[in-house]
């Protein structure tokens, strides 16, 4: 018999407009709900997202996160299914991964396997598809494994770019990709797990 409700955990870093949106996507929904918000920064936007929407926090720090698996009970505690990235800069460690195969999910800015990699995130990435002089950017959803943006991809759309942009331009372009995308796209994977 499958459990009625399948719950999320969001880890985030930042501000946390893609978390906004996976929880304003999900409210009012019975079978999946966002649980719990997990972030490595004690000043992250996102945890004030998570106390205004009643969703539990967790901090975690550099040794919690790879010297012990802390994470796990915290994560079983509140009966997490899928775990999301959104916007967490830290590489994922192995047991995390062995513990939800196929069930951890990420977005990059960019389409992959372009710019992609360590210290490839947020600007950094708008500012080197602006010097490439690329005509399009994107955003990739794809599973995570051990290394940085290498897991296979799930999903991709692109965006046109002007020769007219500056790469604040072209974050404002795949933005309206991510908030687009990234909540049907969580919603299709999470609504097919078996659990």
């Amino acid at each position: 018999m499958s459990k009625s409700v399948k719950n999320i955990a969001i880890l985030a870093s930042g501000a946390g407009s893609n978390a906004q949106k996976i929880i304003d996507y999900f409210s009012g929904r019975r079978d999946i709900s966002v649980r719990l918000i997990v972030s490595n920064k004690q000043d992250a936007g996102v945890l004030n997202i998570a106390r205004a929407a009643a969703i539990d926090t967790l901090i975690v720090t550099r040794n919690s996160f790879y010297s012990s698996t802390d994470l796990l009970a915290e994560l079983d505690k509140h009966k997490i299914d899928f775990i999301v990235l959104a916007g967490f800069l830290w590489l994922i460690p192995p047991y995390l991964i062995q513990q939800y195969p196929d069930r951890i999910i990420n977005i990059h800015p960019a389409l992959l396997p372009k710019y992609g990699g360590k210290g490839m995130y947020g600007h950094f990435v708008h500012e080197a598809v602006h010097l490439a002089k690329d005509a399009y950017s994107g955003i990739t959803i794809h599973f995570v494994n051990e290394k940085y943006d290498e897991g296979s991809i799930v999903f991709q759309d692109r965006c046109e770019i002007l020769p007219s942009d500056q790469p604040e331009d072209i974050a404002k372009k795949v933005q309206i990709l991510e908030h687009t995308h990234y909540p049907m796209v969580i919603d299709q994977l999470v609504s097919a797990l078996t659990l």
